[in-house]
């Protein structure tokens, strides 16, 4: 009886017999463990592969219950009392279903007093006494520590360890793992005719559409027939949808892909490195004076060659003479029309000032400064004796007598019509006078005022011209029309350059006091800055005002040059022209100047500098005209 249980018992119970050893080194054996007898006790066969443990799934309806057995191989079907104990244990519950976790608390050490003990045990004789162990085990552990054999622990980095995954590999190499992606070309986007509802023109009609379905599918323009459906919710599901996707994947798939070199550029770098307003100084920065007086708008101003007076002109008739220092009005003469332009004669020597008003030009000798200046040049305009042939000139010249003598008128000049601007030469003997009229050929004329003749220089005029310049230093002669400006060789008498201001309409010129450069202010909000050793297009256009520009103005020593404009500001900026021909020159805006209130939509009309400080004047259509400094 006891040998057949004990071969049941083999029967049945293949335990594991190794111990509890990890399974894994039994992995690659078909055996595991031995028995009694030393036999090799074998794995039950398992060669299900994924079909199997798939077909077994779905079959087998106790699947959900079978576990393997990791010590013996074996499948086990677990009953309904080890799934309970399962799902209890998965809840956090106890195991056992008798167990009962709230018992009622028995409370051994009640508040109440009483009798006995809850333990009535006494006391061991070692509780009493030191222990000798413990004494021994401690004093060893503390000459460990002072021998420095016992070290802290320590504590625990918390930190998680982040590393590079890519930081072994060569940074140059072509092939580095991200530098050889090569985006997907992008699909054409759709249009009008992939509309449900397209326009009518994107149908097509019966012979489009036969003519479209006998074309060869390579050959069509439209890989589709366009449709009109009444609403959105109307349009069928797309036939070709899945041939295209597929047809979409092949091309990904299969196409070769070129790789496009992008430039990266740091948007920091497209702006120019200009510097600091600091640096570029002086430049005026403050309003200093205002000097009041006239009643209508100051259309002109012009500063004496010393640089110790200031004459302007306005539309209330009148010409006022200011001293710089003070704003005193020392003079104020009344002529015979709204003042369009007034100019200082830039001769130190000689003291007159040309103003425009109507179809005259006034000479006038304000007698100011220098009393031997004033008289010489009083001398000069009276020793002058008539030729003996009289030319027949488009301009009278005429001595002042009586009154307007007095005033200080010497010469007037009548003009067949309005002049609009005069301008004189740098060594004050000629002056150039401006009478804009487009059919005419007689738009600029220019007087020679010693020997009182005047000559028109022009044929024909290409153009409205609008304003003239000497060349501070050469016999150039610069003449600018609506959108050009042209400059004419007075020796030569032929045309030398046209440059093209690439604006509208040009309202004013200024030419820097080395010759080489020109500014021009248009009326379309622009400054153009021509180098004329460069190009005949400007090499810089400003558009730094919000309105028209009516007035622009290079100073005599200093690297500046100002513009005004009708919204009642002037921007001085700092222009640097170098003596090396082949450095650009430095333009820099460096401040706005406020302060004229606009009036009738027109604010500042006239800049110049004064000549020898770094001032600005501007005059306005509020009737003043203000000194920044």
């Amino acid at each position: 009886l006891q040998s057949t249980r004990h071969q049941d018992y083999c029967k049945y119970d293949i335990r594991n017999t190794v111990g509890n050893i990890p399974m894994e080194w039994y992995k690659d054996y078909p055996h595991i463990g031995y028995d009694l007898e030393g036999k090799k006790i074998f794995k039950p066969i398992r060669n299900k592969d994924e079909l199997d443990e798939f077909l077994d799934k779905m079959e087998n309806p106790d699947y959900w219950r079978t576990v393997q057995d990791k010590m013996t191989g074996a499948d086990i079907r677990l009953s309904d009392e080890q799934v309970d104990l399962v799902h209890r244990l998965q809840q956090g519950k106890f195991g056992d279903v008798n167990f009962n976790e709230y018992e009622p608390a028995i409370d051994f050490f009640s508040n109440e007093v009483m009798i006995h003990p809850v333990t009535n045990r006494p006391q061991d004789k070692r509780s009493f006494i030191p222990s000798l162990i413990e004494k021994e085990k401690v004093g060893k552990l503390v000459h460990a520590i002072k021998m420095g054999w016992i070290k802290p622990r320590r504590p625990k980095e918390t930190t998680p360890q982040y590393y590079d995954l890519w930081a072994k590999e060569d940074p140059n190499s072509i092939l580095g793992r991200h530098k050889m992606h090569v985006p997907a070309p992008k699909m054409k986007l759709p249009g009008h005719e992939e509309s449900y509802n397209p326009p009518p023109e994107y149908l097509l009609s019966e012979e489009e559409r036969l003519a479209w379905e006998q074309q060869d599918p390579e050959y069509r323009k439209l890989s589709f027939l366009p449709q009109k459906f009444a609403c959105l919710r109307a349009v069928p599901a797309y036939s070709r949808f899945i041939h295209e996707r597929f047809e979409r994947c092949l091309d990904l798939y299969l196409c070769p892909r070129q790789r496009k070199m992008r430039v990266n550029v740091n948007p920091e770098d497209l702006i120019p490195k200009l510097p600091k307003p600091k640096d570029l100084q002086p430049f005026p920065t403050t309003q200093s004076l205002v000097y009041r007086g006239h009643s209508s708008l100051v259309r002109s101003i012009s500063v004496s060659p010393s640089g110790q007076w200031l004459v302007s002109g306005s539309d209330d008739c009148t010409v006022r003479f200011w001293e710089v220092s003070t704003a005193r009005c020392l003079k104020t003469v009344e002529v015979g029309g709204a003042v369009k332009g007034v100019a200082w004669n830039p001769n130190p020597s000689i003291c007159l000032v040309a103003v425009s008003y109507d179809d005259t030009v006034v000479l006038l000798n304000p007698g100011l400064g220098d009393r031997l200046v004033c008289t010489a040049t009083d001398q000069l305009i009276s020793s002058y004796e008539e030729p003996e042939e009289v030319m027949d000139q488009s301009v009278q010249w005429a001595v002042a007598e009586g009154e307007g003598h007095e005033q200080g008128h010497r010469l007037i000049l009548k003009h067949p019509k309005t002049v609009r601007q005069v301008t004189w030469h740098g060594k004050g003997d000629y002056l150039a006078c401006v009478m804009p009229d487009n059919g005419s050929s007689l738009q600029v004329v220019i007087h020679q005022v010693s020997k009182r003749r005047t000559q028109n220089p022009f044929r024909k005029n290409k153009g409205l011209v609008q304003c003239v310049s000497f060349h501070p230093i050469r016999p150039y002669f610069f003449v600018a029309t609506q959108r050009y400006v042209r400059v004419y060789n007075l020796i030569k008498q032929e045309l030398t350059k046209k440059l093209m201001a690439n604006c509208k309409w040009i309202s004013s010129m200024a030419i820097h006091p080395g010759g080489d450069n020109v500014i021009c202010g248009s009326y379309d909000c622009r400054l153009a800055w021509f180098d004329l050793d460069l190009s005949t297009k400007p090499y810089k256009v400003l558009r730094h005002h919000k309105k028209a520009l009516r007035s622009v103005a290079y100073h005599r020593h200093y690297p500046l040059f100002a513009s005004g404009s009708d919204d009642g500001s002037v921007i001085v900026c700092h222009g640097m022209v170098y003596n090396d021909l082949l450095q650009n020159p430095l333009i820099v805006p460096v401040k706005v100047l406020k302060g004229h209130t606009i009036t009738h939509d027109l604010g500042v009309l006239d800049v110049t500098f004064h000549p020898t400080q770094p001032w600005v004047f501007s005059s306005g259509a509020d009737g003043t005209v203000r000194l920044f400094t």
